[in-house]
């Protein structure tokens, strides 16, 4: 581990648990080791996740707005360490400098949400049909909310999890992906401060609220697998999210499941075309294309084709790929030696029916031991083979379309139902984008790209995307239980429906 992310992890109040142990931890940046996290045995893990049961007992007779105080706290953690936190997400994740910075200002504006949500978790009075009766609808605690976050968002994505639960009652074990336990870490060692100074105010915080899990198949099982754990909040890819619905469904568990993204993006003829040129170029290359939101399919009408993709091409020869943490830099690497394999693999594959390929190539920027490439547009005759596919990198598949209906029908023709777009000034074509008959996606975004969200709406999409919603909206309800009180307050015995049962 080299001296300044020892220093960094130190500063943000790791004390313990990334030198010594046997989970080996690279940066993609460079390759280099940076850290050798202990792991969690299962029966480690068994024995937080029973202990976060028992302080979720505890948790869930704190008043709301006092729960949500504890959040507050860590919010002005995350505050204060912004610029360390961020910097350790670009080292461990890959991200460039103002990436890994806007994933802890996400992080912070989930906590000033949940705050908020901490004194509006409202239910409902209901009108009923019989006489002295009230019917409502209350919102109660869950229990443990399990939460498993990859490596693209490794700290984001737990945040948006963890703050809700929090202030709705619920105890929070995280198993983060074993690619950046350290940014896991680091988190964690945040929110301890946070309990610190909510407990210095004259507040509880029951033992084990918050639990970390480090390690990699065995462990996430075990998160899983427990019967004390009825929520599961999971991200990554399909695969995974169909092993982990399955357990779930057995044990009669709830599953928030937010999965692949094959996303796409539709430029209509009335296009503001340099509006276009900069929401396409983001969300196809930002993050090295290691976004679920990331933009992988793009469907140009042929009368724009010719005068739009040069322009792309321009853009994409422009951006500089390089150290994420360097001035300037745009694209950082992919995370490791898999990852590439998956783009070369993609990209042969297109070529084989018939894809041009524009970049692509390996870049040279760290050594052999760190995985840059040049972002690449596969122009491709048909929508078929490679595009139907989500591969996790900067490719992105332009296609011509002739109509609208043309459009979101190929749009829509992918496994994946996560973020969309249409770049159009024609009311028409933007309304019918968004209507029943338009995308089928849980996002769908018109003159901006499909990549990234703000933390006030529902995150989530719909088919093999896993149907989840986290953050904003009533994403809330997902972390409580639902429970509808008759209260009978006269001397008489009404029953519903008009049945009698005299006795």
């Amino acid at each position: 581990m080299s001296a300044d992310t020892r220093i960094l992890l130190e500063s943000l109040g790791v004390t313990g648990g990334h030198t010594g142990g046997t989970l080996k931890v690279h940066s993609p940046n460079t390759g280099e080791l940076i850290g050798e996290v202990v792991e969690t045995s299962v029966d480690e893990a068994k024995a937080r996740i029973d202990a976060a049961h028992e302080a979720f007992l505890q948790w869930r007779l704190i008043p709301a707005p006092k729960r949500g105080e504890l959040v507050r706290l860590f919010g002005e953690e995350l505050r204060a360490h912004k610029e360390a936190l961020g910097k350790l997400v670009s080292i461990e994740a890959g991200k460039v400098t103002s990436e890994g910075l806007g994933e802890v200002q996400e992080m912070i504006d989930i906590c000033d949400f949940a705050v908020g949500l901490s004194r509006q978790l409202y239910g409902l009075t209901i009108a009923t049909e019989r006489a002295e009766h009230r019917m409502m609808e209350t919102w109660h605690p869950l229990g443990v909310v399990g939460i498993i976050s990859a490596f693209n968002f490794p700290v984001a994505v737990w945040a948006w999890n963890a703050c809700l639960a929090l202030v709705c009652g619920d105890a929070i074990v995280w198993k983060p992906s074993e690619k950046t336990p350290l940014t896991a870490l680091a988190t964690h060692a945040l929110f301890d401060r946070a309990v610190t100074a909510y407990r210095a105010a004259g507040h509880a915080v029951p033992e084990g609220l918050s639990a970390l899990l480090i390690g990699g198949k065995e462990v996430g099982e075990a998160l899983v697998e427990h019967e004390k754990v009825p929520l599961v909040s999971a991200t990554g890819s399909t695969a995974m999210g169909r092993a982990v619905g399955l357990k779930l469904a057995a044990r009669f568990a709830r599953a928030l499941l937010e999965l692949g993204g094959n996303n796409a993006a539709i430029i209509a003829p009335s296009a503001d075309l340099d509006l276009a040129l900069r929401g396409v170029a983001f969300a196809a290359m930002g993050t090295a294309g290691q976004r679920c939101t990331t933009l992988r399919r793009l469907f140009v009408h042929e009368s724009l084709y010719d005068t739009f993709v040069p322009r792309l091409k321009q853009a994409y020869a422009s951006v500089k790929v390089g150290h994420p943490l360097e001035e300037g830099t745009l694209i950082g690497p992919l995370i490791d030696a898999h990852a590439f394999d998956l783009f070369e693999k993609a990209l042969d594959e297109a070529r084989s029916v018939g894809g041009q390929v524009t970049g692509g190539a390996r870049v040279d920027v760290n050594g052999k031991d760190s995985y840059y490439v040049r972002p690449a547009i596969v122009e491709m005759d048909a929508h078929a083979g490679p595009v139907l596919r989500e591969t996790f990198a900067p490719i992105l598949y332009v296609m011509k379309y002739g109509n609208i209906q043309d459009a979101i029908a190929m749009q829509n023709a992918v496994g994946a139902g996560l973020s969309s777009s249409i770049f159009t000034n024609d009311i028409r074509e933007a309304e019918l984008f968004v209507s029943a008959a338009g995308s089928d996606c849980g996002i769908a975004n018109v003159n901006i790209g499909p990549s990234g969200a703000e933390i006030g709406g529902a995150f989530g999409g719909e088919k093999e995307t896993g149907g989840g919603r986290e953050s904003g909206s009533d994403s809330w309800k997902a972390y409580m239980r639902r429970a509808t009180n008759t209260i009978n307050y006269g001397r008489s015995l009404p029953l519903a429906q008009g049945v009698k049962f005299d006795v």
